[in-house]
């Protein structure tokens, strides 16, 4: 299979669905990353883009996009947008396609699911991913990342120059991560699992 998944800043991709996208690359499948914005609010942008490569590098994508949209300047409105995400899902083709949920205390997040939304009107399988700032994220489908947790973990470490961004003294990016991953592995009755809600999903029967 070919898997897409989109975020809007450099580590957005690794901490929502990280986990899964390790399992998809060990089962043989094609997974390429498309990061919207090279997150220049948040630190050095040259910085940032190393530190997405080395990640991208980690999960072992096939290939890394970039979207080069200034970050927190994404707005649901710009067709641009749409019209690239559409571009690149006409090329790669996915069997599933991942993006940041829209309902989000960041604009560029609810700004890109938006834009997402409408890019992938006619395709299958589109699924919403949860990070920090994701509000009111119910998921109703679950991956079992346990073999692939630590993985995940060095893929946010990859990114350290945010690794304690937060904005809770003493809690780290890695630290969220492995939380989230046990609160969704104890909702899907495993150990440590990743959460999604589906814009759609086609089970083959």
């Amino acid at each position: 299979m070919k898997i897409l998944a989109i975020g809007a800043h450099p580590d957005d991709i690794e901490f929502g669905c990280g986990g899964t996208l390790l399992k998809w690359v060990h089962g043989g499948h094609d997974v390429y990353l498309l990061v919207m914005t090279q997150g220049d609010r948040g630190g050095d942008p040259a910085l940032r883009k190393k530190e997405q490569k080395k990640s991208a590098g980690i999960i072992g994508a096939r290939k890394l996009y970039w979207g080069n949209y200034r970050d927190t300047q994404l707005t649901p409105s710009m067709n641009k947008m749409v019209t690239d995400i559409e571009v690149l899902l006409k090329k790669i083709n996915p069997d599933f396609t991942l993006v940041n949920y829209g309902e989000d205390t960041h604009q560029d997040h609810r700004a890109l699911s938006k834009a997402t939304v409408s890019a992938s009107r006619y395709i299958r399988n589109v699924l919403f991913y949860e990070v920090p700032t994701t509000q009111n994220f119910s998921p109703n489908i679950f991956v079992d990342i346990t073999s692939t947790l630590k993985e995940k973990i060095s893929t946010l470490l990859a990114h350290n120059s945010q690794a304690l961004k937060t904005n809770i003294q003493g809690l780290s990016i890695m630290d969220a991560a492995h939380s989230t991953a046990v609160f969704r592995g104890v909702q899907a009755r495993t150990h440590f699992a990743e959460g999604f809600m589906p814009l759609r999903l086609f089970i083959n029967v």
